[in-house]
């Protein structure tokens, strides 16, 4: 019996560790499959696009943004251009897509010197940028990331910047190996914003931003990093690229990529920049970061050899969409649009069309094919930075619920077979219905390095859709707070925001404050408008951009910018009027609720209502009183702490003097409500007695209060 009755507990215990196992088998399983979401997004691509909303109005009105070839790069366009494509030195294409202002950088800003700034590559200091401008799009401070687990995932390709575009110099050699270093590329946005995640540069070729964004994504599920900055860079120094391919022949003579057309005749090269920001979904959910998409799965293969080194590789795509959609819990049939590759050449596109067909197209309902379409067609190819742009058009189609055109389409490519499966190319915009399910879009990138890659995004959950307010500080007059590191960005900053409360519909100055104070930097040349209406708001942030005064603007230096703590000094007395509060009272819900609290705590030590001292709807001579003004003026401190906590200003410190040293004990949690109320309430009633010149139970009962 004995043996039996061990057997049985070994069973059992047997049993009970099977189910562990196969639980956090399951939850392993889970966490490898988590979507990652996308919380934020910054870009710069040509056509003057500096934001993720202008890159969705290019493609939403069909831009084409292809131009001729900048002036300021010191390139000899004379003698560059040349109709012979056998000519060496020469490109017989004279135009392509362009960043505007590409060398430009605020050095300052970012604490480097000049000297060293000029022996960086643009591509360092565009991720420097967008990366930055991508955390505080989130609503996220990017100076309190310092020491944070944040990783940086940066695809780029080097374009002979530095010796080749003729600017390292005895000043500038001793920065030219950082500068020029694409190691540097992410390094230095890590090294910058003091974060401590992985930091990886790499090359692909054109898929380099897309496998970024893949690598990032694999870091986040295995816990390497908890926040992910991804994407890539391109920006051509010297004009190498065109004389390159020139002598391949594998431009389009007029410098624009015709995706899919019959029509198509070569690429047209771009150059761009695009960051988006990645979390865990469960982890940006518990953050409170709004969701603006999730990427559900993705995959990365080689095209191994092949039918040549340069050359696509049909089967190797087939792979890797059927990888991701694998990794993703998905079938071809639950995706509805595809932001393909599609450069506009007669060899890749038709390779990459029937690959679509093959997957994508295959065993699907002909009324509802798979859609095509390629932001190449809008800015042409930005290389490293291709793969980032698609994800970014694709978010905003998501969000915006509308699969945008593609340009330059006389007729789908005959040298398709379009009849094997069903897709169509997006020659015009579509509504994007949802159907039952959630909106999904897939993302090519295949570089001419062979390595490929797709990616499967989905529409933020429901939960995530709606837009979200920005956090408010309550109604009536609000400070809107404009820092920067300059005077004259400072005013460019104050003109940037000016022109979105003017475009905002709908979006109160008190949202606006609160989202200055939550999410941005505080940095040291700093401006305060105050406003309580759209148009002082305008009027305010317009004179400061002008570099103009105003009534309702003040201004002024920081100092160094060096972030200092925040330490809350409450006093133990201070000047006190009928009314004071009153106005919060109606406009600041957090400070009503505190109040009424307050209220409530000191209801049993007080024969006088609060809310009517601070409405002002007493006798002015009770405020006269020592044991109501002294509680009266706690509660008010205790109201603007819960005020100031509300939109995010915490302080490294609470000290209090006198009467103040009880709301400071109460704020910092070392002091219940209730029994702050009770000393305060017992104190000052103890001090009206003694300076009445007697003695009474107050003192008695503070005494006890006190011990």
């Amino acid at each position: 019996m004995a043996d039996e009755a061990e057997l049985r507990d070994y069973l059992k215990r047997a049993i009970a560790d099977a189910r562990t196992a196969r639980k956090r088998l399951r939850e392993v399983q889970e966490e490898a499959r988590e979507p990652i979401a996308i919380v934020s997004m910054a870009c710069r691509y040509p056509g003057g696009v500096s934001t993720p909303d202008e890159l969705w109005t290019l493609v939403a009105d069909g831009v084409d943004a292809v131009s001729d070839f900048p002036q300021d790069r010191g390139w000899d366009l004379e003698g560059l251009f040349d109709s012979d494509p056998d000519h060496a030195g020469t490109s017989y294409v004279t135009q392509g897509g362009f960043l505007e202002g590409a060398g430009l950088f605020d050095a300052g800003f970012f604490g480097i010197s000049p000297r060293e700034a000029l022996a960086m590559d643009p591509h360092q200091r565009l991720l420097l940028e967008t990366s930055w401008e991508a955390v505080e799009r989130a609503g996220i401070d990017p100076l309190s990331l310092k020491g944070a687990d944040v990783g940086v995932f940066s695809g780029l390709s080097g374009q002979g910047y530095g010796a080749g575009a003729g600017v390292v110099t005895p000043e500038t050699e001793g920065f030219a190996g950082t500068g020029a270093s694409t190691s540097v590329a992410s390094g230095r946005v890590s090294y910058v914003l003091g974060f401590e995640g992985p930091a990886v540069s790499l090359d692909t070729a054109c898929s380099s931003s897309l496998v970024a964004i893949h690598l990032a994504a694999q870091a986040l599920r295995q816990g390497e990093c908890s926040m992910a900055l991804a994407g890539g860079a391109m920006v051509m120094a010297t004009p190498g690229n065109f004389v390159a391919f020139s002598r391949q022949r594998g431009l389009a003579a007029d410098g624009r990529c015709k995706a899919f057309a019959d029509g198509a005749d070569g690429m047209g090269l771009a150059e761009g920049v695009g960051v988006v920001l990645l979390e865990r979904l469960s982890i940006a959910r518990k953050r409170g970061h709004k969701v603006l998409a999730v990427l559900r799965g993705s995959a990365v293969n080689q095209d191994g050899a092949s039918n040549g080194l340069t050359a696509p590789n049909g089967p190797s795509q087939q792979r890797v969409i059927r990888k991701a959609l694998a990794g993703a819990g998905l079938s071809a049939a639950d995706v509805d649009v595809v932001e393909a590759h599609g450069t506009g050449t007669a060899l890749g596109d038709p390779i990459e069309a029937q690959a679509l067909l093959a997957t994508y197209g295959k065993e699907r309902d002909a009324e509802r094919p798979l859609w095509l379409g390629s932001l190449k067609s809008n800015i042409g190819h930005t290389q490293a930075a291709a793969g980032v742009g698609s994800v970014i058009k694709m978010v905003q189609a998501l969000r915006h619920r509308i699969m945008p055109p593609t340009l330059h389409v006389d007729a789908p490519s005959s040298r398709v077979d379009w009849s094997a499966g069903a897709v169509e190319l997006l020659t015009e915009a579509r509504e994007w219905p949802r159907e039952g399910r959630p909106r999904r879009a897939g993302v090519s990138s295949f570089g001419v390095s062979g390595t490929n890659v797709h990616l499967i995004l989905e529409e933020a959950p429901a939960e995530e859709d709606a837009s979200q307010p920005l956090p408010a500080v309550g109604g009536g007059v609000v400070p809107l707070v404009v820092s920067a590191r300059s005077v004259g960005s400072l005013a460019g900053q104050a003109g940037r925001l000016a022109a979105f409360v003017e475009e905002s519909d709908g979006v109160s100055p008190a949202s606006v404050a609160g989202a200055l104070v939550a999410g941005r930097a505080v940095l040291s040349e700093r401006a305060v408008v105050l406003a309580d209406s759209e148009a002082e708001a305008l009027g305010g942030l317009s004179a400061l951009a002008r570099g103009e005064s105003s009534t309702n603007l003040v201004s002024g230096s920081a100092g160094s910018g060096v972030p200092g703590k925040v330490v809350w000094v409450f006093p133990g007395q201070g000047s006190q009027w009928a009314g004071m509060g009153r106005e919060l009272l109606d406009a600041s819900p957090v400070f009503a609720e505190r109040i009424a609290k307050c209220a409530a705590a000191l209801e049993p030590w007080v024969d006088w209502s609060l809310i009517e001292v601070l409405r002002g709807e007493v006798e002015p001579a009770l405020l006269e009183r020592v044991d109501v003004l002294q509680p009266a003026s706690f509660a008010v401190m205790v109201g603007l702490a819960a005020v100031w906590a509300s939109v995010g200003v915490e302080p490294d410190a609470v000290l209090g003097h006198s009467q103040g040293e009880i709301a400071a004990a109460c704020v910092s949690g070392a002091l219940s409500l209730e029994d702050a109320a009770r000393v305060v309430a017992l104190r000052s009633q103890a001090i009206a007695e003694r300076l009445a010149g007697r003695g009474g139970m107050a003192s008695v009962a503070l005494n006890e209060a006190e011990a």
